[in-house]
């Protein structure tokens, strides 16, 4: 009879060299306000999956599409100043 072992410790054993660096941390916290606006765009629609969405769910979909375009663009337009390695000026 074989016996099944778990692999539990040669999973985590690494966990500490897993951690995010202070870059991505950065990156994630720059992108903040884009995801935030993307999960109230994505509430918006998940009310109205179960039923006819009413004038008011479409004026509340319609802010959340346009507050999580304006968060990409603010994204984008902050980014644009960075200059990426290696480019011709």
């Amino acid at each position: 009879m074989d016996h099944i072992v778990t692999v539990q410790e040669a999973v985590t054993a690494f966990a500490d060299f897993m951690e995010p660096t202070n870059a991505e941390l950065d990156a994630i916290e720059r992108e903040m306000p884009v995801i935030l606006a993307d999960v109230e765009l994505l509430d918006a629609h998940i009310v109205t999956l179960d039923r006819t969405p009413t004038e008011l769910d479409n004026r509340r979909i319609r802010r959340a599409r346009r507050r999580a375009l304006a968060a990409r663009v603010a994204l984008l337009n902050r980014t644009a100043g960075v200059s990426l390695p290696g480019g011709a000026a």
